[in-house]
């Protein structure tokens, strides 16, 4: 087991760094059922509540460890189980449709890894069809699938692409991601304009061209 200093870890987070394209998962994640992670996500929770000095007898703080122990769980890190991906159908492309498909402006809510604090942007998709389609919300919802997650914003790029292109079974597909991080905008140095971009070309999109025109037909990013 590699062992970090404190001063390592705080240098990690701040750098934003990210160890792999695929979340760090433990080999017994899924043991636990939802209900038994939930019980105790809140035991815990209840046990930093207390740390913090707050009192929970308190009625308006009474039900808060359940209440974000459900929300980890159901919620904001369904993500992380992959029984949880949206099925997808695929669709033969009778329309014989060559062009680039674009769905843009999917805004999604993730929490950086690092702080457990919100990322919150906009990912613009796109995908050229070699003979299959799919519905134009499923692209939505497999980019909520992923943000579902503590994560590091590139590795959510990869991820989205990723699943595409084998979902697809076409390598031309393209990503661009553009988010704010709240672990920079609400604490650290505390700066709330500015914002995160990152992309992911594969196939024809690496073409200088295909992937001008995708550029010029979704939103510029945050200026």
């Amino acid at each position: 087991m590699e062992v970090y200093r404190d001063t390592d870890i705080d240098e990690i987070g701040d750098n934003h760094i990210g160890t792999s394209y695929d979340t760090p998962m433990k080999e017994d994640a899924f043991e636990l059922s939802d209900e038994e992670k939930i019980k105790k996500i809140s035991s815990h929770f209840r046990e930093i509540m207390d740390t913090l000095g707050l009192d929970l007898k308190d009625d308006s703080l009474r039900g808060t460890p359940d209440r974000v122990a459900k929300m980890y769980v159901k919620e904001i890190f369904s993500g992380l189980n992959p029984e949880n991906r949206p099925d997808i159908k695929l669709f033969d492309n009778k329309y014989k449709y060559d062009e680039m498909l674009i769905e843009k402006n999917i805004h999604f809510f993730s929490n950086c890894e690092h702080h457990f604090v919100p990322i919150i942007g906009f990912a613009h998709v796109a995908y050229i069809s070699n003979g299959k389609v799919i519905g134009l919300s499923k692209i939505n919802r497999i980019v909520q699938h992923y943000a579902k997650r503590p994560q590091v914003q590139e590795r959510l790029t990869v991820q989205i692409a990723e699943d595409l292109k084998k979902t697809l079974g076409t390598e031309d597909v393209a990503v661009l991601i553009d988010a704010k991080h709240l672990c920079v905008s609400m604490r650290g140095i505390e700066d709330t304009y500015s914002a995160t971009v990152t992309s992911h070309f594969s196939g024809k999109f690496k073409d200088e061209a295909t992937r001008r025109e995708f550029l010029s037909l979704v939103p510029k990013p945050t200026e």
